[in-house]
């Protein structure tokens, strides 16, 4: 898979993708993650990306014109089935473990992180497949969205993930299911005791167990 971000603080994913899983999913080459500093097509001599709002009101917005050249320079041949530009954005569909498995699947997403007041609607409106919320808060950008979609959508990916088995039985894998409580040494701490059944060596009662707390 490759992803590209489009990000006006590249710094920002320096330190994520540089660890854990991320990390050696891209030393193993099962995905390729580019992150472009969008002044990088910005407009005149101060590589302008931003304009004040049409109608008046605060901040600064992000211009059309630049995300498309932008996003031009990185889809230079006809758009495939499996490629998705996505439009991180606060108003967006609220982001969930399946979508995470169907993004998962594509070989080609950029992510577009937004910032300052906001990115011209006519992004949303011409330029992009999807526009992804990771919640209902308001951020200082698209950044940390970018980042924990990424995280989400990799380690589904074949092979990232060491035990496949880890990925299938998992919160979220499914819609309303979470995941049974996990203990280990020491049986006893504190006073605190690991459920006597989860001791017993009984197979069908530790399932039965697991799937009674769901």
């Amino acid at each position: 898979m490759k992803i590209d971000i489009l990000t006006l603080f590249p710094k920002m994913f320096e330190g994520p993708f540089r660890e854990s899983i991320i990390k050696r999913a891209q030393d193993k080459f099962l995905v390729e993650i580019n992150i472009h500093d969008l002044r990088k097509w910005g407009l005149d001599d101060r590589r302008t990306v931003d304009d004040r709002p049409y109608g008046g009101g605060p901040g600064m917005i992000m211009r059309v014109d630049v995300v498309d050249v932008a996003l031009r320079s990185l889809i230079t041949d006809h758009r495939s089935p499996t490629t998705k530009v996505i439009l991180l954005d606060a108003g967006g569909k609220r982001f969930a473990q399946q979508k995470a498995q169907e993004l998962s699947k594509l070989s080609h997403i950029i992510l577009i992180a937004g910032h300052y007041e906001g990115i011209d609607h006519r992004v949303h409106e011409h330029l992009v497949d999807e526009i992804i919320s990771i919640g209902d808060y308001v951020l200082t950008g698209g950044e940390i969205p970018a980042m924990v979609i990424i995280d989400s959508v990799v380690r589904l990916i074949p092979g990232v993930v060491g035990k496949e088995a880890s990925i299938v039985e998992e919160s979220h894998s499914r819609p309303g299911y979470t995941e049974y409580p996990q203990y280990t040494r020491p049986e006893e701490f504190n006073s605190w005791k690991v459920p006597e059944v989860l001791l017993s060596g009984n197979h069908k009662k530790i399932k039965n167990w697991r799937q009674a707390g769901q």
